[in-house]
């Protein structure tokens, strides 16, 4: 019996935290190869070199990946492009919630930089690559705090909590995988003059990509102070196993909305 090809997944921001989980679990599932983005090569390199020394089953690689970088974004394209001519699961992970800047205008210009307008490129780069895998996902990692209906509600747990840079910029997130989910989730999808429909490839049908906007919860990461079991962070094994809920298709018919591990967020 002929086995399958495997799957190929990038995620940004993938040396430590949810990413580096998402591509252990991704690995020790067998089925796919892992493009593991990282801004740093030292720090991406030795995430690799972890995932290796474990002798899970899949494959992995490393790819040099700033969002805010439009060269590393389109090198990202070209090198998979040519390497492995299509892409199954796109994870927009990479994000700042402290950013740095000596005015409020630089920190939010940061913000929205990593958080919003890089994931946003990078879907854009790679859309060619994700119609070709067939049933390709995007998981835009957000945030509850991104909501707007949970910061105008006193009673929700997400109203006292100011970070303006970082909200604003995962509700811009936010608006970035609605407009994916209408863009690029059609079966005949056209972005700026790049046309893909089902006259292309011998006429086959093409099936739209599915975007999620997914809250993983609070987690223990690097992300910011805060994001440490000591003060009720869940582990990021634990986030994982939900966002491998999205990768696996059993939460297809929620493509398109605001979710988190249980249910869904206003928008």
């Amino acid at each position: 019996m002929l086995s399958l090809p495997p799957k190929i997944a990038l995620i940004t921001g993938a040396n430590s935290g949810i990413g580096f989980e998402l591509a252990r679990q991704l690995l020790q599932n067998g089925t796919y190869h892992v493009l593991l983005g990282s801004r740093t090569m030292s720090k991406g390199t030795a995430a690799v070199s972890n995932l290796q020394e474990r002798n899970l089953p899949g494959t992995i690689e490393l790819l040099q990946l700033d969002v805010r970088n439009d060269e590393h974004i389109s090198e990202a394209a070209r090198r998979i492009a040519a390497q492995h001519g299509r892409l199954d699961v796109l994870v927009n992970n990479a994000a700042v919630a402290l950013p740095e800047g000596a005015t409020e205008r630089e920190r939010l210009s940061a913000a929205f930089d990593t958080n919003a307008t890089g994931p946003w490129l990078l879907a854009k780069a790679l859309m060619p690559l994700l119609w070709k895998g067939g049933e390709a996902r995007i998981i835009n990692i957000s945030s509850g705090a991104g909501s707007i209906g949970r910061r105008l509600f006193a009673e929700s747990p997400m109203y006292k909590i100011q970070a303006v840079p970082y909200r604003a910029s995962k509700v811009a997130l936010n608006m970035m995988s609605a407009c994916m989910h209408v863009e690029f989730g059609l079966v005949v999808g056209q972005v700026d003059g790049w046309k893909a429909d089902a006259e292309e490839d011998g006429g086959d049908e093409k099936k739209g990509v599915k975007v999620f906007c997914y809250d993983p919860g609070f987690t223990v990461s690097n992300l910011g102070p805060h994001n440490k079991a000591d003060f009720g962070a869940r582990s990021a094994e634990e986030t994982v196993r939900s966002i491998m809920e999205i990768v696996d298709g059993k939460r297809d018919e929620e493509a398109g909305r605001f979710i988190h591990n249980s249910g869904e967020y206003p928008w």
